[in-house]
This record gives C-alpha cells, sequence and structure tokens, in this order.
C-alpha cells in the first residue's frame, strides 16, 4: 500500500513540477493581484460549506471550487500529525474534486492530493511531509487566487 502511495505522489510530483503558476490565465488580466492575506486565521470569509462543483455556470462551479479547497485544505490540518488514513481520506477527496474541475483549479486539488499523500507515508514513518508538497500547495494557491478571489472566496493555508 506504501509503494502504491509513494508512486503516486511521484507522479503528482512530475505533473506539478510541469505545471507552469505564473502564467495567468486570460480571465487573469482583468482581475485583481493577489492579496498577501491568503494566510489562514483572518477570518474575513465565512467556512466553505463541503459541497461538490455542479454543472451550473462557470463562475458558480470556480466559486465552489475555491470554496471546496478551503474545506478540503481545512480538512486536512485538522488531521492528527500520525493518522495516515485521516491523509488518505484527504488524499481521495482532492482527487475526487480534481476530476469536477478544469484549468488551474486542478492544480489546486492536485497539489493539496500529493500533500496529503505525502503527509500519509510520512506520519507512517514519524516524519514530515517533504517541503516540495509544501510548496506546491502554496504556488497552486497563489497560482489561483486571483481566480478565486474575483468569486469572493479568499484561498487559505
Amino acid at each position: 500500500m506504501k509503494t502504491t502511495f509513494a508512486a503516486a505522489a511521484l507522479a503528482a510530483v512530475a505533473v506539478l513540477t510541469g505545471c507552469s503558476v505564473s502564467t495567468p490565465s486570460p480571465a487573469d488580466s482583468t482581475q485583481p493581484s493577489a492579496s498577501p492575506s491568503v494566510r489562514s486565521g483572518d477570518g474575513s470569509t465565512p467556512r466553505a460549506s463541503a459541497t461538490s462543483t455542479g454543472a451550473g455556470n462557470a463562475a458558480a462551479g470556480t466559486k465552489e471550487a475555491c470554496e471546496l479547497f478551503n474545506t478540503l485544505f481545512a480538512d486536512y490540518a485538522a488531521v492528527s500529525p500520525t493518522d495516515a488514513k485521516g491523509y488518505e481520506d484527504v488524499y481521495l477527496k482532492a482527487q475526487d474534486a480534481k476530476a469536477t474541475v478544469s484549468g488551474d483549479l486542478e492544480g489546486l486539488f492536485a497539489s493539496l492530493s500529493l500533500l496529503a499523500i505525502d503527509h500519509s507515508a510520512a506520519a507512517e514513518s514519524g516524519g514530515t511531509p517533504a517541503q516540495e508538497s509544501k510548496d506546491a500547495v502554496r504556488d497552486a494557491v497563489f497560482a489561483n487566487s486571483g481566480t478565486c478571489t474575483a468569486e469572493g472566496v479568499t484561498l487559505r493555508l
């Protein structure tokens, strides 16, 4: 089981390192720049509900995806550092969510699933996730902050 998750994590790293987070989508050119309030704890937006993205219009789907990321990241943060199964659950939810979005939003869920599976493996050995996994989530949040902010959602770390 560890080998399967390790292989999935390595594949995710390969995919994420091939992604460019510095190239804004065409819609980003008219959106405000990322604000420094991406960190958690500022209380500026309510906690997102655990709804999945629907087949509605793109704006509603984007907002729901951003809210779902915040919910899943909060779930990830709430897992005990030694609970490998808890991290695996977040991994599976992030993988499911990734299949419901397209474009740059996929990176949010791909990076979170990578971090969760990396943390799961680390929890079994008493370690911590690799810095690269943490950086991938941070980069994905910054890459999507303009899109989500335009929808009224502040991404949280």
